[in-house]
């Protein structure tokens, strides 16, 4: 791997940078690989990199039909936390959140991983008792996460409005001090760097127009790129899941949405948290750069939209601003959308299927950002292996079928 000096640093600095060499490679794709996953997005190149790093297989393509990390790992608002109500959901984000800590390390590549905290507000007492019995729960399972009273909220965010006059007055809030934030392109870059460098074949601009299967297993794609034998797909494309899986003859009990966000113009550092207004349907952080980052609920029609709309923008600003008046006056630098895969439990879905060597990794509804480093470790074990990773198990696509909800329509949040 090239390195840089700092004179190196400062000489191509000068010289608009035109002698740095590219940080992965841009392979043609091969007549065969081991294993293909689809999807170029945090969540399919951390599935690579974990697959060639634990389990030595480095005969494999990523393909992805736009650029990598161009879909929602370049479209959410970053936010880290793994305070959830089921069990199940607990061991999947906590060992995403974990890994998170120690990530920059283990790629060598600055992530920008920032633990700032995440307060999620109490502004309502039927709020304040469902967060009392995640707390419990939390507490159950280890997870460091706790119960917090209006006083401490101030403290930790003193542009809050804590006044006893509001529509929705703060009562407390639930506070999960080692969640926080990372740098989304930074996520993806470092994990397709470190793929790369396995011998990870990342081949962007291919989009899989068809899936071929013999016998009731995976035998090849074909792709706008021409055909590619594998005997192991890996299908990780939120928004677009169920198109993929419809050429394979699955139907996927999930529907897309569009979750919007924006970001205001830089201001100087007021808020070194996360805080999470769920009640009013609300988020807000402040980005290295200055700029508020703020995000809503999603839409709440069905649709593949990757753009903002006003609606959208005045739901959610005229909640927030009640809520950090400091931001009344502040304009809107930009605003975008991505589109995420909704499942009626709110949980996501990492499985096998009745296809043999197909593989799907879906439903993450707007939470899919926290769960890319824990997400990739399980799948890609589950792929290696052609059984469920145990904590992926409990999300296989056959808990429909038994009914084995995971329902976290209450501890996702707003949009999480």
């Amino acid at each position: 791997m090239k390195r840089y000096s700092i004179f190196s640093l400062a000489r191509n600095a000068a010289n608009y940078h035109k002698d740095w060499g590219p940080v992965w490679r841009s392979p043609e794709p091969k007549a065969e690989y081991d294993a293909v996953i689809v999807g170029a997005g945090g969540h399919g190149l951390a599935t690579a990199y974990y697959l060639a790093k634990n389990h030595n297989m480095t005969n494999i393509a990523v393909l992805e039909k736009g650029w990598l990390g161009g879909g929602n790992t370049g479209r959410n608002t970053t936010i880290i936390r793994s305070n959830y109500l089921q069990d199940e959901s607990m061991a999947i984000y906590e060992l995403a959140r974990s890994l998170y800590e120690n990530l920059s390390q283990e790629l060598n590549y600055n992530v920008m991983f920032s633990p700032r905290g995440v307060l999620m507000l109490c502004q309502t007492e039927h709020e304040l008792r469902a967060f009392k019995r995640t707390s419990h729960a939390n507490r159950l399972a280890g997870t460091e996460a706790r119960m917090i009273d209006r006083a401490e909220v101030k403290r930790l965010c003193p542009i809050i409005n804590d006044r006893d006059d509001c529509r929705y007055p703060i009562l407390g809030a639930y506070y999960q001090p080692r969640g926080g934030t990372a740098r989304h392109d930074a996520i993806a870059w470092g994990y397709a760097r470190g793929a790369d460098a396995m011998g990870v074949d990342i081949i962007q601009n291919c989009e899989v127009v068809g899936i071929d299967q013999n016998a009731g297993r995976i035998t090849g794609v074909r792709t706008s790129r021409g055909e590619i034998k594998t005997t192991k797909l890996a299908v990780v494309v939120a928004g677009s899941t169920t198109q993929l899986m419809d050429m394979a003859g699955v139907r996927m009990p999930i529907e897309s949405v569009s979750l919007q966000a924006l970001v205001s113009e830089p201001i100087k550092p007021v808020i070194d948290v996360v805080v999470m207004a769920n009640t009013v349907h609300g988020y807000m952080s402040q980005s290295d750069k200055g700029e508020l980052v703020i995000g809503g609920g999603a839409d709440p029609y069905n649709n593949f939209s990757q753009r903002g709309s006003f609606p959208a923008v005045e739901h959610t600003v005229t909640a927030l601003v009640e809520t950090f008046p400091i931001i009344s006056r502040l304009r809107m630098l930009r605003q975008w959308g991505g589109t995420v895969d909704m499942t009626g439990d709110r949980s996501p879905i990492i499985s096998m299927t009745d296809i043999g060597g197909l593989f799907v990794n879906c439903g993450w509804g707007t939470g899919g950002f926290k769960a890319i480093p824990g997400s990739g470790w399980a799948f890609a074990d589950t792929i290696a292996n052609d059984r469920p990773h145990p904590i992926a198990a409990p999300f296989s696509l056959n808990r429909y079928m038994i009914g084995h909800s995971i329902d976290e329509s209450v501890a996702a949040a707003v949009a999480h």
